[in-house]
């Protein structure tokens, strides 16, 4: 079992994930994995996308080899261990604002000896097939992805106590929201988001995890923001490109038969 954005965080690599919230079905794991991405960003926190959508697109990406990695609503730590039992290899929680609350994810989403979550069996990781209790609970532990977003101001002033957690292996900027916690809605390029991305990525250098962005698609932002030391990156969602390329594509025509 790999899993590709681990893979590509642990050679110091950029692992470029994509959101997937409008888009429902399995067809969008082969598609975006020959788009080049590493990881499905499979939003449960927005959207109207259920458990059994977020499975089917984990069993396609785990057989395309693409990394499904799912957002559950803040704080639900049943639905994020029920999408990790459905084949999910890493799960995001917004809204990670103390060591507290990143402790309880490492506690809900790991095996022992690093946390108390319950072993199901005849996991999709595996293609269903039953596995010795030890060998399955240490290759889910070494695959999964936990990823705290950091979205306010108490998250940034905490940020190093979480990069601290054992068990959590990256912080995820949430631009959008803590633009909105700052006063500051959409100036994802404010010097104060810059300041915030500088204390979150030493923080992660200085505790040995991966620095992760969201929110941010311009391509100077990005470039500018990957220059800080960010490498787990949310590089766009699925409605958003295909909105793109649809009205490039019909603009295109429109003016040839102009």
């Amino acid at each position: 079992m790999k899993n590709a954005a681990k893979e590509r965080l642990t050679a110091n690599e950029l692992a470029i994930g994509i959101g997937v919230r409008h888009v429902r079905g399995p067809e969008i794991a082969p598609i975006m994995k020959s788009a080049g991405f590493d990881w499905l960003f499979i939003d449960l926190e927005h959207g109207a996308t259920s458990v059994e959508n977020a499975a089917s697109i984990c069993v396609s990406a785990l057989s395309t080899g693409i990394a499904p990695i799912v957002r559950v609503p803040q704080g639900d730590l049943n639905l994020g261990t029920r999408c990790l039992d459905a084949g999910a290899q890493g799960i995001v929680m917004p809204h990670v604002d103390t060591p507290e609350q990143a402790k309880q994810m490492v506690e809900a989403f790991r095996f022992n000896p690093i946390g108390k979550r319950s072993i199901a069996g005849n996991y999709a990781h595996f293609n269903f097939q039953s596995k010795p209790a030890k060998e399955t609970t240490q290759q889910l532990n070494d695959n999964t992805l936990l990823v705290a977003m950091m979205e306010t101001p108490k998250a940034i002033e905490n940020v190093d106590t979480i990069a601290a957690t054992p068990g959590i292996d990256a912080l995820l900027m949430g631009t959008n929201d803590l633009c909105l916690e700052l006063g500051i809605p959409g100036e994802i390029d404010h010097p104060k988001i810059t300041e915030c991305i500088e204390t979150m990525v030493a923080a992660c250098v200085r505790h040995g995890k991966w620095a992760g962005l969201g929110g941010v698609y311009d391509q100077t932002l990005l470039s500018k923001y990957i220059k800080h030391g960010v490498k787990m990156i949310l590089a766009g969602n699925d409605v958003t490109l295909l909105l793109s390329a649809a009205t490039d594509q019909a603009r295109f025509v429109r003016q040839i038969g102009n």
